[in-house]
């Protein structure tokens, strides 16, 4: 058995069925995704690329507006207000992070939930909490996506969350709780974190800690959904140490390759749906 949770061969599979809808789309415009970024931030630029390549490959347009690090936030929010009246836009993201003089929640607050690709307005994650929502926030949605791909039963499931962050481990663990899931979130200050962990059906790591999760946290039952994006000595990795619990666990994500494949898909059908509100 083939322990691997693929996410990027996954996300290729659902990119090539969003490319065909939107070639189907006859004597229209196309879809258009804008991505704001502040500052030079290394990862960031990375993870820019990865989403505008995507966009041309699947025939979203994809739209980069880079600003200097030391912007006024006032400024930022003139600038999404444009976005928000421009009819040529269906989709908004602000590249996270932030620098420390911008206030996140007011810039995200500002984008209009019409136009909330990251689906991380307040009423877009209120109607994610209420479970009648189209629009989710991506890596949330994408690790639904691959549970659901390899038949994970998430009906009773046990499934432990280590993170608590309003883009991954709140609106992930609400989604769970729409599936039936019964759902444990926890943080690296949890008191007996390793027993918690150990007795999960599926664990998701996304606590932005490398190497947190040891074999002492798993069981061979356990599904693995690795969410954390760390450097360590100038390398990529994840919250997970893979090489440890490859062995014990019967499904893993790898990083890179798992998660964040899919979350960029994900965002993509989340541009597509909004524009798909709009026009019709």
């Amino acid at each position: 058995m083939n322990k691997i949770i693929d996410g990027k061969f996954y996300a290729q599979e659902l990119n090539t069925r969003l490319k065909n809808s939107i070639e189907q789309i006859n004597g229209k415009r196309k879809p258009k995704l804008t991505i704001i970024q502040i500052g030079d931030n290394f990862a960031s630029n990375k993870y820019i690329k990865n989403k505008l390549n995507a966009c041309e490959k699947v025939g979203i347009i994809g739209e980069l507006k880079k600003y200097q690090e030391n912007i006024k936030q006032s400024e930022i929010v003139r600038e999404i207000e444009k976005l928000n009246k421009d009819l040529t836009v269906d989709g908004i993201i602000v590249q996270l992070p932030l620098p420390s003089h911008i206030n996140e929640k007011e810039i995200t607050d500002t984008i209009s939930p019409l136009k909330d690709a990251d689906g991380f307005t307040p009423i877009n994650l209120g109607n994610v909490m209420l479970n009648k929502s189209n629009i989710y926030p991506a890596t949330p949605y994408g690790i639904i996506k691959l549970l659901e791909w390899k038949k994970i039963n998430l009906i009773g499931a046990n499934i432990v969350i280590i993170g608590r962050s309003n883009i991954v481990g709140k609106p992930l663990a609400n989604m769970l709780i729409n599936k039936s899931a019964t759902v444990t979130v926890c943080n690296t200050k949890t008191k007996d974190l390793k027993r918690i962990c150990k007795n999960a059906d599926v664990l998701i790591s996304a606590a932005g800690a490398a190497n947190l999760v040891t074999k002492d946290f798993v069981n061979d039952k356990m599904t693995i959904i690795d969410v954390g994006a760390n450097f360590v000595d100038g390398k990529y990795c994840g919250d997970v140490k893979f090489d440890e619990v490859f062995e014990i666990v019967k499904y893993i994500t790898p990083v890179p390759g798992g998660v964040g494949p899919m979350t960029i898909s994900c965002l993509l059908e989340n541009t597509f749906n909004l524009y798909s509100q709009k026009e019709n």
